[in-house]
This record gives structure tokens, sequence and C-alpha cells, in this order.
């Protein structure tokens, strides 16, 4: 005897097929952007204090030079920008932190969303504000009197945005690591800590000697120093790029660890 397939069960075979990329939507992405932008104290983080760290320490230095002839402030104005979306993009991934203690990481083994679209869509929102960030900080410095070579804005703007990739990741990786009452609380600081100790702040040839080696191995050297490159003229760094790497695969593969083992659990 043979058996034919009613319409209804192919129609519902069809439907419980997976999802086109993994379930990646860009109408949930949007949700998301709006979701963060909502939150006036990261706002505040990533748009307002970098932009008063510029005004409070880039104006003092207007008229002086680097080297190359080209402006101090341009120099205090790139470091800020990759300050402006290291915060940013951090802030964005360690809101994981806050869903996982809601429960959402368990709620996905319940949707046909794959665990990569679900860690796509926090990267993407993640980078969205991080060229927020970027974008404001160059603003504050244009209007404040930042001039500067056409190719060094663009260069150092897309390396200042793209390496703050590194620490999307480092925000998802310390979200599945961390409760969520204290991810941020512990962000903050450590955030200002690495900036300081990776030139951000202070030149590093202002710094002891040791100081200055163990700047090499923080996350924020390599992307400080990309970004840094167009407008100072010293070309590519390797060792630059290895730290950028390095970092960005260590957090990266830590925070894909992390999360299987968080969407595992029963």
């Amino acid at each position: 005897m043979t058996v034919t397939a009613s319409p209804t069960a192919t129609a519902t075979t069809r439907d419980r097929r997976p999802p086109a990329l993994g379930g990646f939507s860009t109408v949930v992405l949007g949700i998301e952007i709006r979701r963060v932008l909502r939150n006036r104290r990261t706002l505040l983080f990533i748009l307002v204090m970098p932009a008063v760290f510029f005004l409070l320490f880039g104006l003092p230095q207007r008229g002086q030079t680097l080297d190359n002839g080209l402006p101090v402030t341009g120099w205090i104005m790139i470091s800020l920008a990759v300050y402006a979306a290291m915060v940013a993009t951090t802030s964005a991934g360690g809101a994981v932190a806050t869903e996982r203690a809601l429960g959402w990481s368990r709620q996905l083994r319940l949707t046909p969303l794959h665990p990569a679209a679900y860690v796509a869509t926090k990267i993407a929102t993640a980078m969205v504000l991080g060229l927020l960030g970027v974008l404001v900080e160059f603003a504050v410095g244009a209007a404040a009197g930042v001039r500067l070579p056409a190719h060094v804005w663009l260069e150092s703007g897309l390396t200042a945005w793209l390496g703050s990739l590194v620490f999307a990741a480092l925000g998802l990786f310390v979200g599945y690591l961390a409760p969520a009452e204290n991810v941020m609380q512990f962000m903050g600081p450590a955030l200002a800590i690495l900036a300081m100790l990776g030139g951000l702040f202070v030149p590093l040839a202002l710094l002891p000697d040791v100081m200055q080696q163990i700047a090499k191995f923080t996350p924020v050297y390599g992307v400080g120093q990309l970004a840094r490159a167009p407008l100072t003229g010293t070309g590519v760094d390797w060792a630059a790029v290895g730290n950028v790497a390095a970092w960005a695969a260590f957090f990266g593969l830590g925070a894909a660890r992390l999360f299987r083992r968080d969407t595992t659990r029963v």
C-alpha cells in the first residue's frame, strides 16, 4: 500500500526547515540597535565622556605639532576615538550578561535561531555603536579645529573602528563569564586601565621602560598603534598586527566556547 503525504504535512515539514543565514535578521538587528541607543547611561560613556576628555586634554595642546608637522591634537583625537569605540563595543557585547540572567540564552534552544546568528547580531550591534563613537569623536575634533589630510581621517577612522572588533569579542567573553550585576562595574575601570597602559591616554614614550614593555602585550596597544600610524607616518607595525590578531582570536574563541557551554546547560 502506498502512503501519500498530505499537503498539510508537507507544508509543516517545509516550515520546519532551518531559516536562511541561521535566523540572522536585519529586523532583529535594528531592534537591538534601537534598544541600546535608548540606554542613556551607555550613550553617556560612549559619546559624551570621550568627547569631554578631548576638550579637557586636547584643547590645551593646540598649536603643538608632531615631528612630521601634523597637530598633536590629531594624535589625541585618534587615541580617544579608539577609546570611544573600545568602550562602545565592549559595553554592547557585555550586555549578554543581562540576557543570560533573564534566561534568554536557554530560550535559544527552543528556537531555530542558530547560535552563530545570535552572536553575529550582538557583534554587529556592537560595531554600529563603535562606529558611532568614532564619528562623534572625529566630529568633536574637527569642530575644535583639528585639521588633518583626508587619508588620515579615513584610514585612522577605519582602523579605530575595525580594531574595536577585538573589544566586541572581549565584551561577549566577559558577558558569558561574569554575573550580570558585575560586568560593567568590572569593565569600566578595567577599560580605563587598559587604555592608560596601552598608550591611549599618555604616550608610551613618557612611561617607564617597564611599563612600555608591558603595554605591548595589552589588547589596546595594537589597535592604538595601527590607528595612529597614518598620522605619525610610521607605517604598518607588524608586532601591532600580531597583537590585534592574537587578542581577537583569544577573546573570540573564548566567547564561542562559553556561549556553547551556556546554551547547552539543562
